[in-house]
């Protein structure tokens, strides 16, 4: 019994001897593409090309970006999810994959069954602000306006779908507050809209309005995350003063798609997390308006479920028309 006990050993340990080596042993040994479901030049491009810059050198391969706009991000991200689960194509993705499910009447990807969520490599809050002249100086303020004047006044978003423009939906939801929204097709045209003072009254991702909040061309009255940031440090959350469970924010989260060998899938996270959490980088993402992040695939994907949830829950109340 021992001898056959011993000759079981040691064919296990010859098997193991000669068992391929784990899937992110020599990982990776060829290019990388990281799809980035948008023209190059916004946000999600400028952030993910910082952080394929050190993923190369970390990881001695290439990274390299192919954006791919059209659709709101769907093009890009349905490419992604059809992509082989070998770690050699990730997509990096905005909050557009966790509201267009349930804005678009169709989309070429499920969320949770086509990709792996690896990690929310950071975001940016989104933030009320008004033009200079405006006489609302507070939040409260603004609030106590739009209450005592239903329908009078507009309010600005960076484009239907966009979190900006749902959490100005969400607010209207909330405090029952009754004013006309007016999307834009970006950032840019909102911007010159509210500093024109022609739609005095903003929601924007604080990373597309940082230079004009920095620079006093227009005031920031809140901000829709759990803390303050750093950048704006008198500014309020919204939960501060009692404006609960609005939390918003667009984020730059780091996909896989389904079937990418989990010793892969941790092994990103983990480069990424330490990468965003470079001083140098961390100053680079602060300066865009995005805060680093690089939380675990386990916690990411709480997180995706959760933001799904939450955008199909304000688009289902508001009966926003389905694109």
């Amino acid at each position: 019994m021992r001898k056959v006990l011993a000759s079981l050993m040691l064919l296990a340990a010859a098997a193991f001897a000669w068992a391929p080596r784990a899937p992110a042993a020599n990982y990776p040994d060829h290019p990388v593409k990281i799809i980035v479901p948008f023209p190059a030049g916004g946000i999600t491009d400028v952030v993910t090309r910082l952080i394929a810059q050190y993923l190369a050198q970390r990881l001695g391969q290439q990274f390299f970006i192919d954006d791919i706009g059209g659709a709101g991000g769907n093009i890009g991200m349905g490419d992604a999810a059809r992509a082989a689960g070998d770690g050699y194509t990730i997509l990096s993705a905005s909050s557009s994959i966790v509201v267009n499910p349930s804005l678009y009447k169709k989309v070429p990807f499920d969320v949770m069954k086509d990709f792996i969520p690896v990690t929310k490599a950071g975001a940016t809050p989104n933030a009320w602000l008004v033009s200079n002249d405006f006489p609302a100086k507070t939040m409260q303020d603004l609030i106590r306006l739009l209450k005592a004047s239903p329908g009078k006044y507009s309010v600005a978003s960076p484009g239907t779908g966009t979190t900006p423009s749902l959490s100005i939906e969400m607010l209207k939801q909330d405090l029952g507050v009754d004013f006309v929204t007016v999307p834009f097709t970006g950032g840019a045209p909102m911007n010159t809209s509210l500093l024109g003072g022609f739609t005095p009254i903003g929601c924007s991702a604080f990373g597309n309005a940082a230079p004009l909040i920095l620079q006093g061309k227009v005031r920031a009255l809140a901000i829709a995350s759990k803390q303050r940031l750093e950048a704006l440090p008198s500014v309020p959350t919204l939960d501060e003063i009692g404006i609960k469970g609005e939390e918003a924010e667009t984020m730059t989260g780091v996909f896989v798609p389904a079937g990418t060998p989990a010793a892969v899938v941790d092994l990103l996270q983990e480069t990424i997390a330490e990468i965003v959490r470079m001083p140098d980088v961390k100053a680079k993402m602060l300066s865009f308006g995005i805060i680093p992040d690089g939380d675990t695939p386990t916690d990411f994907t709480a997180y995706v479920k959760d933001e799904i949830a939450k955008w199909k829950r304000v688009i289902e109340v508001g009966k926003i028309d389905k694109i």
